[in-house]
């Protein structure tokens, strides 16, 4: 893919201000429950996207580690209209070929025995907290259905997801929240053999902590959860929706740790841009789930299948998954390089595969805006972290374009 050679991508164009009229209209009409950066985008190809007005950025945010082949993926693209033309939902009242496919493929890529679909990654979680409560109540431990999670962790927005998650800035509102959560803090696992009673039914963690900030659990912490869930017969849930389907060089971010979890959540990188969500789960665990105890309308559906279908199949290619995390170290290297030279701006770089997390002294929000007038793409996880999180297909040359295009930010 051809690189732009100038640092400065967006360039006026003879149609300049119908990203305004577009963004006035969202005013009047969008429920106003995002902070949107002000860019209407149009369209895109691999790592480029081009705004209403004609001008092109580098998108090294992907759609929030979401479109991981790229934007219009060719083999994407040919696959989901030739679906289009033959069928696109009929529902899980009945079986359909592409979900069957998706769910072999996921299975066999990740060790575990069952798979159920949705729509999102805040309904995969669901699914895994529906799991642990009824896999304990059918074990006979009625008074088990607490889960503990993690301070800074990010689950979902549902009213259950938000509660699982360990941050009060997305509870403060909904109160009374439900019961049956408990957050301790990440990486610490005499805190969680402190917090486990009569009452735990499960574990939920993530393998790097997204929006707390791009944080990697520290060596050795989910082999050691794994231990203490057998211990004390609970499970071990781990949420995949920003770090699966080959995010972080592997396959699954818990592979990187040789451990089994009993449940894992999927979504994002799933479906290239495309709705879906997965939860899967062993053998043993999914018996719990019988006809009629969980179920999606949408879940699952034709079209979105046979997307992901085409995204599992390119990533468990095994030169992909070496391309990643080939890419991810040069990204973290040059990224470092970086801090060495504004050792009083950029206060860490760290990360794996292609998610990673630039933490600033001060807050990023500023800088964030200044890269996107500069041509670049990213956001904020956390208040002082800049998160990249590119397209699997990203070069070498667009990597070099986005960390000067950073630097030149930082410096403004």
């Amino acid at each position: 893919m051809t690189t732009a050679k100038t640092e400065t991508l967006p360039q006026t164009s003879p149609t300049t201000g119908k990203s305004e009229q577009w963004m006035e209209k969202a005013k009047a009409h969008l429920l106003q429950n995002y902070k949107q950066q002000p860019l209407v985008l149009e369209r895109g190809l691999g790592s480029r996207v081009w705004d209403a007005d004609g001008r092109e950025y580098l998108d090294l945010l992907g759609g929030i580690a979401t479109c991981a082949l790229g934007h219009c993926h060719p083999e994407v693209v040919v696959a989901v209209r030739a679906q289009l033309e033959k069928l696109w939902h009929v529902s899980n009242v009945f079986y359909s070929e592409p979900q069957i496919d998706l769910a072999a493929r996921l299975t066999a890529a990740s060790g575990l025995q069952r798979a159920f679909f949705c729509n999102s990654g805040a309904e995969a979680n669901e699914a895994l907290i529906k799991l642990a409560r009824k896999v304990q109540k059918d074990r006979g431990h009625a008074d088990r259905y607490e889960i503990i999670t993690f301070q800074n962790s990010f689950h979902g927005r549902t009213l259950a997801t938000v509660t699982a998650t360990g941050q009060t800035k997305y509870q403060k509102g909904f109160e009374p929240l439900p019961a049956g959560f408990t957050h301790v803090p990440y990486g610490d696992l005499d805190a969680v053999r402190k917090a486990v009673n009569p009452h735990t039914a499960a574990i939920l963690v993530e393998p790097i902590q997204g929006e707390g900030g791009v944080r990697v659990a520290p060596v050795g912490f989910l082999k050691g959860l794994r231990a203490l869930c057998d211990e004390q017969g609970l499970l071990l849930l781990v949420d995949e929706i920003q770090t699966g389907m080959g995010r972080t060089g592997k396959m699954f971010a818990y592979q990187h740790d040789d451990i089994r979890p009993d449940g894992i959540s999927l979504a994002k990188s799933l479906g290239n841009g495309l709705p879906i969500g997965a939860m899967l789960c062993t053998e043993e665990a999914g018996k719990s789930l019988v006809a009629g105890t969980h179920g999606s309308t949408f879940g699952g559906n034709l079209i979105t299948a046979t997307a992901a279908n085409v995204v599992v199949r390119k990533v468990t290619e095994p030169q992909m998954l070496k391309d990643v995390a080939q890419k991810g170290e040069y990204f973290l290297s040059r990224l470092r390089e970086l801090q060495a030279r504004m050792p009083t701006v950029v206060k860490e770089v760290r990360g794996r595969g292609l998610l990673i997390g630039v933490e600033l002294f001060q807050d990023s929000a500023a800088f964030i805006a200044k890269c996107r007038e500069f041509g670049l793409l990213c956001n904020a996880a956390g208040e002082k972290t800049i998160r990249f999180a590119p397209a699997y297909v990203v070069s070498h040359d667009e990597i070099d374009q986005g960390v000067r295009i950073l630097e030149r930010a930082l410096k403004a």
